[in-house]
């Protein structure tokens, strides 16, 4: 009998269960929603059976389900290492991976990547380039790093972008301090305090570039290069700051400091792969920037899919 199980299945049925939802799910797979459902009713219908509880919230797969789950657990990650074995044979399997990074924030998600990343190829020397660069990908064509992490995908010649993830900013401050009391802060709630940042120009931080300036809006403000010390900073009621909340969670949840959204659709920042087009086809950068994804999902909260 021809079977009627493929991998996209599977794949589609482990977001499931790591998105929570149909809509989420879709996204992590980047289908369309009705193309999913599509997906899941097409096993269901050939089975004769559901796979998972409809009006569930978190989802509840049947059994039936929760067996294909478990075929994707131990299929997929097979194929993948057959998939990087066959590159490997062609390609070779040394290389350079030097990693350039333009944000403060990067080494909550990078270094777990990197720690997959090392065992998979270890013939390739994988760095970071010392330091936080406002031109990474000028790192790129000089031949200074082979992959450059950034928050825009401006087009440039000889460069090409891999989405990696959009991530929520929020706005966090002391829990004494007046703006606690509100919900959602709105641009002019900004006006008036000290905003403490990284020391980077205003167009390398999303909320100065797309909510405060276009306001008009500039406040004072105070810089750290650490993000422990923005937030002791903030703790202390020396100012407010954003950051991304998987950054602030930690803090949050002793109490140093409250977390707020900012404005009523949510300050989303994304960040991008950059790579030479020469290395398009390089198979561990491209694994590299895979790993990045199913690592930053795997483990921290409040991302979404980046689809551009």
């Amino acid at each position: 009998m021809e079977s009627i199980i493929e991998l996209r299945h599977l794949r589609t049925l482990l977001a499931l269960e790591e998105m929570g939802s149909v809509s989420l799910a879709a996204q992590r797979v980047f289908l369309t929603q009705s193309a999913l459902s599509h997906q899941i009713r097409v096993l269901e219908s050939h089975f004769e059976t559901p796979l998972f509880e409809r009006k569930s919230m978190p989802i509840r797969f049947t059994p039936a389900g929760e067996r294909l789950l478990k075929l994707g657990r131990e299929l997929l990650p097979r194929v993948a290492a057959a998939e990087r074995e066959l590159i490997q044979i062609v390609q070779g399997e040394a290389g350079h991976l030097r990693v350039a990074v333009e944000c403060h924030t990067c080494f909550d998600w990078l270094m777990p990547a990197m720690g997959v990343f090392r065992p998979q190829w270890p013939q390739v020397e994988l760095d970071i380039v010392s330091g936080f660069h406002t031109d990474p990908v000028g790192l790129l064509l000089t031949h200074r790093a082979d992959l450059a992490i950034v928050s825009e995908a401006v087009p440039q010649a000889g460069v090409m972008y891999q989405p990696l993830f959009a991530y929520e900013m929020v706005g966090i401050c002391a829990p004494e301090h007046d703006l606690a009391t509100k919900e959602i802060w709105q641009p002019e709630d900004f006006a008036h305090e000290t905003l403490i940042t990284y020391p980077v120009p205003d167009d390398m931080l999303d909320l100065l570039r797309l909510v405060l300036l276009p306001r008009g809006i500039n406040p004072t403000r105070r810089h750290s290069e650490l993000t422990i010390a923005i937030v002791q900073l903030v703790a202390s009621k020396r100012g407010v700051a954003a950051l991304p909340y998987w950054a602030v969670m930690p803090y949050v949840e002793k109490n140093y400091v409250v977390q707020r959204k900012i404005t009523d659709n949510a300050l989303t920042s994304k960040l991008y792969a950059a790579m030479r087009e020469e290395d398009a086809h390089c198979g561990y950068l491209n694994d590299f920037c895979d790993i990045v994804r199913q690592e930053s999902f795997a483990n921290l909260p409040a991302l979404s899919v980046l689809l551009e």
